[in-house]
């Protein structure tokens, strides 16, 4: 006979409500093989599930328990990994990663907190109308930017530019076509003059869905690139700046909590 706790209650994430242990806070790395390393930032680190893109664990903060899952690359899949885990009973998300900032003065491995997001994807369109702001919750962006005083890291608040695409959507000619659409040629510098301060994946369509479902969001992420001076990160800067970014999630999961 199965153990009914352990049986799946939502269709992707290989999770049910009691796995959660009442968790009602997740941080929402990118990379799969993120979730440990940000999990055994806390205690009792244990590995929940993982299917897909999505690798998910449970940690606990002065002993409340806090989801990790990740979520992929990209605003479909945040969405499907936010709708699933709201279905269990989260209600605030964080997410953490890395991005490539295109203002000359955000260094590499600066720490980067989101306000809003100009939204170049499609997901988010499936919520709310394009004249809906994808704007993060005050508490958690509060919660952030206090944490990253408190880890003493170089921090900048404001506006992220979130495309669905890494190429195109972001203006890289690098590519095997060499070609961007009209509708994208120049926008890099047009960011740059309407301050925006990096591209990523996930924020517009995270900001928007939960804003439009009544949930709490926010964002955070580490400069492993400056677009700049140049495109190609190393592995060294990404580590550093990725540790950096984690400590300050988990610290502002603490704070929220």
């Amino acid at each position: 006979m199965s153990n009914v706790s352990t049986q799946p209650e939502v269709f992707h994430l290989g999770l049910n409500r009691s796995m959660l242990a009442g968790a009602t806070v997740a941080i929402l790395p990118g990379d799969p093989g993120r979730s440990p390393l940000i999990a055994e930032r806390m205690e009792n680190a244990r590995p929940l599930a993982s299917h897909r893109e999505f690798t998910s664990w449970l940690g606990e903060i002065e002993g409340v328990p806090i989801v990790v899952c990740s979520t992929g690359i990209g605003g479909p899949s945040t969405s499907i990994a936010v709708e699933e885990l709201a279905q269990l009973g989260i209600r605030t998300f964080l997410r953490v990663g890395t991005t490539g900032a295109i203002q000359k003065h955000i260094a590499v491995g600066d720490i980067l907190v989101t306000t809003g997001a100009v939204r170049l994807d499609g997901a988010s369109h499936h919520f709310a109308p394009a004249s809906y702001p994808a704007v993060a919750d005050f508490d958690c962006t509060t919660a952030l930017v206090r944490a990253a005083k408190e880890e003493n890291v170089n921090l900048h608040v404001g506006i992220t530019a979130s495309s669905d695409t890494f190429y195109q959507g972001q203006e890289r000619y690098d590519t095997y076509s060499g070609h961007v659409r009209r509708q994208w040629a120049g926008s890099l510098s047009e960011w740059q003059a309407l301050h925006v301060m990096n591209y990523e994946m996930e924020s517009a369509t995270l900001f928007t869905m939960c804003s439009a479902m009544g949930l709490k969001a926010g964002m955070v992420a580490g400069a492993i690139v400056n677009r700049t001076e140049q495109e190609m990160p190393s592995s060294d800067m990404i580590k550093r700046t990725e540790q950096a970014a984690i400590s300050v999630v988990v610290r502002a999961a603490g704070i929220l909590t």
